[in-house]
């Protein structure tokens, strides 16, 4: 990737493995979560923008146990915001330091966790990408993974943070090959490559999700670019997760997207027609096949083809793309 353009692409990308989702999904899926009298009125929906963005792009991407939301917007420059989105209403733009101000550079939020620390990336005004770490109280810190490629399109991205503090992300070396870092809440650094991933440009490891027991949901990209989930332990140990009717030619099979504190796995597949379906699979392995109704059947079409997420109570999210080519949210509850 050689220009601010392809960085956006960069960008897109990690949304797309993170899972963005509808507003409205994520409250009702929170909804799922609550007590009784919440179940009583029946779930809510409030809608928001955030400031400054332009007329179709605020896109949460999490929300922890107080309410609180993370997520990011463009505004009409096309720069990139992050937001958090307090119980209250009040929204706080959050830009990293470094942050670049020019078209495709800006800063996203992409997960909170219930202390209020909150993850993301920023591109820099020569394209490159920076992990970073908001504190509660506002201030930032960088993350840049060692090893990470220090050109425009390259860099680093943090995906998730747990309870404990622990942050999984992807960083992209100066090959383009995508590596796994975890980093400890005491700061260290693990690189974290599946078994089996390729080393080529376009290659490697990724991981969108850490649960609070350190458990890590993501997908690795082998030799054949083939797209393979995984889960991976918090004792070190891989395991592959290859849904059923995965295809297994380039650009087609597995990516694991979201586990919560059972070790439940949300994610979806492509098949050997290229058409999407989103998957579940349970503490013991079980995979289940997720279409969501009027999903498309044709190539490109189907579940899951912008990322699954699934919360503590077992309720999914995620979209769809129907016969027409429009996209769409759907909640599936436990």
């Amino acid at each position: 990737m050689m220009t601010n353009h392809n960085a956006f692409y960069q960008f897109c990308s990690a949304v797309r493995r993170k899972g963005v989702l509808a507003l409205c999904l994520t409250l009702c899926t929170l909804g799922l979560g609550l007590g009784t009298r919440a179940h009583e009125s029946g779930p809510s929906i409030i809608a928001f923008d955030a400031p400054g963005a332009d007329t179709v792009t605020t896109y949460p991407m999490d929300i922890n146990p107080t309410g609180t939301i993370v997520g990011w917007s463009m505004d009409a420059s096309n720069v990139w915001h992050g937001f958090l989105r307090a119980p209250s209403g009040a929204i706080t733009t959050v830009d990293a330091p470094g942050a670049g101000t020019g078209a495709w550079q800006g800063t996203a939020a992409y997960s909170i966790n219930p202390a209020g620390t909150v993850v993301g990336n920023y591109n820099d005004a020569s394209g490159v990408s920076h992990g970073f770490l908001r504190a509660p109280d506002g201030r930032f810190k960088t993350l840049d993974a060692p090893g990470a490629g220090t050109s425009n399109g390259q860099g680093t991205i943090a995906w998730s943070i747990n309870p404990a503090g622990a942050i999984v992300g992807t960083s992209t070396d100066a090959s383009g090959v995508s590596h796994v870092f975890l980093r400890t809440p005491d700061g260290r650094f693990t690189k974290l490559d599946a078994p089996g991933a390729g080393t080529s440009n376009g290659q490697g490891t990724g991981a969108p999700s850490i649960n609070p027991a350190g458990m890590i949901a993501g997908y690795y990209v082998d030799a054949s670019n083939v797209w393979h989930g995984f889960v991976r332990a918090p004792d070190g140990r891989f395991k592959t997760l290859d849904a059923p009717g995965a295809g297994s030619g380039a650009g087609q099979g597995t990516d694991a997207q979201s586990i919560n504190p059972a070790g439940t796995i949300a994610g979806y597949y492509v098949d050997a027609s290229g058409v999407y379906h989103g998957f579940l699979r349970d503490p013991h392995g079980q995979i289940t096949t997720i279409d969501a109704p009027d999903a498309g059947s044709g190539a490109g079409q189907g579940t899951g083809a912008w990322g699954m997420s699934i919360n503590p109570a077992g309720a999914i999210t995620g979209t769809y793309i129907d016969a027409s080519g429009v996209f769409h949210g759907f909640l599936r509850t436990p």
